[in-house]
């Protein structure tokens, strides 16, 4: 069963082949994902991981949670389920 990872802090001149690089280093990666600006099109900063099981997750997780990424020192955890939005489009809690 694949698993999600949120990878934080990152320099905005990372994309997205160079996380699957990375992270391919571990095992198989099923998607890879950096969340841009709607408008400006510029990296916000983090994304996420898709890796195919949860021991490659895992051990995704240990090697590159700190792992220095352009210059900027990578947060990789669980990815957290979605917030669901209301018809206003606003989040509830």
């Amino acid at each position: 069963m694949s698993k999600k990872l949120y990878v934080g802090n990152l320099s905005f001149e990372v994309k997205e082949e160079d996380l699957r690089e990375l992270f391919s280093q571990i095992g198989t990666v099923e998607s890879v994902r950096i969340i841009t600006d709607r408008y400006s099109s510029r990296s916000k900063g983090f994304g996420f991981v898709e890796m195919a099981s949860e021991e490659e997750a895992q051990k995704a997780m240990e090697k590159f949670n700190g792992y220095s990424l352009k210059d900027r020192d990578m947060v990789v955890s669980e990815a957290k389920p979605r917030r669901s939005k209301d018809f206003k489009g606003k989040r509830r809690y």
